[in-house]
């Protein structure tokens, strides 16, 4: 941890903040594979830190002061998102800028469902993924002062460049990805027409929210904003949907690697979760196909630049190494869904 946290340092800043002097508790958060979270507690207050790995190799993915930004501005909104304490820009504290937001109590479902969640209500858990996306979906950018977050127009045309450009700077670092090419491509020629514009999240999945820890099943916070911005809200369903593994799906790739919980009988189908948010949302939802294709594209180039700062030796995390053969099976399924199959 000494080279993500100088725990003396980050005690000093905060005393001088508060205007007092308590030590502090720092606990690493192992579950994430993104920016890094640690929890601190101080006296009887507990927070939650947020600051980008060490040797990020796409730094605009793991960009802690947009994450600060957004969650700024929506306090006091709809979108069930944590309140910000402080935000630190001086890499010298520990190592890399840094923000503070308040710890709240919940569960985040990954592999293991909450012990208060019987069969017969797990199809709540979808339902309230989808609400919550709708909520934040219908928060006006410029009545929170984000109207300057995002361009509204042109998003999707600006995702295919930059993550086409994340994958040049990525590839000789380490090894050609011609099917991943062919995605990229296919992409770009077939770019739908996008609904008006939303504050969109970026990473909007199961396993970035965090759920009461007591019945009844409620969606209490968004975590993990760093790709947020002004966009397609067609992109935030598409991603979400990838990441909700059915039993008959083939499996095989990190996809169904990292959202197995949801074949788990008593959670609801993907056309269902698809329904509710186009009801709820009014927004046509013919051309999502696309959009999972873009989010397989998408999370390809970004477990790619894992990989090389796998190769690199810049990270411990071992669920990196897997991608040697995890980014070539996104790929194949990216075609997979560019035809159909």
């Amino acid at each position: 941890m000494t080279q993500l946290m100088d725990v003396t340092a980050l005690a000093a800043f905060l005393d001088d903040h508060f205007g007092d002097s308590v030590g502090i508790e720092v606990e690493r958060h192992k579950a994430g594979h993104s920016n890094e979270t640690f929890f601190i507690t101080r006296g009887g207050a507990r927070y939650v830190l947020r600051r980008p790995p060490a040797g990020a190799f796409l730094p605009s993915a793991h960009d802690v002061g947009r994450e600060f930004t957004v969650l700024s501005a929506l306090e006091g909104t709809v979108a069930r998102s944590p309140r910000t304490i402080l935000r630190c820009e001086d890499d010298s504290i520990i190592g890399a800028p840094f923000y503070l937001m308040e710890r709240i109590d919940g569960l985040v479902i990954r592999a293991d469902l909450p012990e208060f969640l019987p069969h017969d209500d797990r199809w709540k858990v979808g339902e309230e993924l989808v609400d919550a996306l709708v909520e934040l979906h219908s928060v006006d950018p410029a009545s929170v002062g984000l109207d300057d977050f995002g361009k509204p127009t042109g998003y999707l045309e600006r995702q295919l460049r930059r993550w086409n450009g994340q994958l040049e700077l990525t590839l000789p670092f380490t090894r050609p990805l011609p099917d991943l090419e062919k995605v990229g491509a296919w992409l770009r020629d077939n770019i739908p027409s996008s609904p008006p514009s939303t504050l969109v999240h970026g990473d909007y999945k199961l396993d970035n929210v965090m759920f009461a820890p007591e019945a009844p099943v409620r969606l209490n916070a968004i975590l993990d904003w760093e790709m947020s911005t002004i966009g397609d809200p067609l992109a935030d369903l598409g991603w979400m949907i990838s990441f909700w593994s059915e039993p008959d799906d083939p499996g095989g790739d990190m996809f169904a690697d990292l959202t197995n919980v949801t074949v788990q009988p008593g959670f609801s189908h993907r056309k269902d979760l698809i329904a509710r948010y186009e009801e709820r949302s009014g927004t046509d939802v013919r051309a999502l196909d696309w959009y999972r294709v873009l989010a397989t594209w998408k999370l390809a180039i970004l477990l790619e630049g894992s990989y090389a700062r796998h190769l690199a030796g810049a990270t411990d995390d071992p669920f990196f190494a897997r991608m040697k053969d995890g980014v070539p099976a996104l790929a194949r399924r990216g075609l997979a869904l560019m035809t159909g199959a």
